[in-house]
């Protein structure tokens, strides 16, 4: 087992890690920029086990046993002693880096490093160190509590012995692993955006309202979500964000942003996360 995760990043992808890790059993600490954005990561995953308690899925005690596994800090010099880090902070390659770079300096020899990255180049990160055998992705996808789905990302300098760590420790969260290989969009995003990309295109030639494109994929391809509320949930920035990799990679015309996303993000219009985007959730 992995005995101590570290987790960096102060997004709601942090707090569902740092979940699943603890109910495995590992002793979990949780890094990020500012106390009240720390504190507010456990509020999070407290409310989050709450619920799970109201529901009959989690013991009172187990809850209490997964809270007192989890610590949250400022201090990037805590994660020192962690066996495995993963990173999970802005979808931006010069800051991961940089990140990635601290870390190295800062994490006990022999620890891995692992990014959260949907899409973004693994071996980037790993140059950054010097330790890139030890470096790989490990994409939990949102929300990690809930997902089965976890991509293990080999990039060209990752080792076996850290595949098979990272695929034990996934596979201890209850997790279904894939191993891909490091290439822009990894499985599912690589073949998930061109669908969401296409259908803010679809909306934007006035070929059906928004409402009816996202009744129609869910209703006719039998999809839990259409792809205008998805959109919404994974947040319009960071979905152009991924398209752009794509594209960048690949200069495919299926990855190359639609005009009217563009223009969304321009006008901070993300989705869930700003309470509006292609549906209104102010109210």
């Amino acid at each position: 087992m992995t005995k101590r995760v570290g987790i960096v990043g102060s997004g709601i992808m942090g707090s569902g890690i740092a979940e699943v890790a603890s109910k495995a059993g590992s002793e979990v600490v949780l890094r990020s920029r500012s106390q009240t954005t720390a504190d507010a990561m456990l509020a999070g995953l407290e409310k989050s086990l709450a619920k799970q308690v109201e529901r009959g899925k989690l013991e009172d005690g187990e809850r209490t046993a997964v809270l007192g596994r989890v610590s949250a800090i400022t201090d990037l010099g805590a994660l020192s002693d962690c066996d495995l880090v993963i990173e999970s902070i802005v979808e931006d390659l010069p800051t991961k880096k940089h990140l990635f770079s601290e870390l190295d300096r800062i994490v006990k020899d022999g620890a891995i490093l692992a990014t959260n990255t949907s899409t973004l180049p693994v071996i980037e990160m790993a140059m950054e160190t010097g330790r890139p055998e030890r470096v790989c992705g490990v994409h939990f996808f949102n929300p990690a509590p809930m997902m089965p789905l976890v991509e293990l990302v080999r990039c060209l300098t990752t080792s076996d012995e850290t595949m098979e760590t990272v695929r034990a420790f996934a596979e201890a969260c209850g997790k279904n692993p894939v191993e891909v290989k490091d290439q822009a969009g990894f499985i599912v995003n690589a073949l998930l955006f061109p669908y969401l990309n296409n259908a803010v295109k679809l909306f934007d030639a006035g070929v059906a309202t928004k409402e009816d494109i996202d009744s129609a994929m869910q209703g006719g391809c039998n999809f839990p979500m259409g792809p205008l509320a998805l959109l919404d949930l994974v947040g319009l920035d960071t979905s152009l964000a991924i398209l752009e990799a794509l594209y960048e990679e690949f200069k495919d015309p299926n990855y190359a942003p639609a005009p009217l996303l563009r223009r969304m993000v321009s006008a901070e219009r993300y989705g869930r996360k700003s309470k509006i985007g292609f549906f209104d959730y102010r109210k």
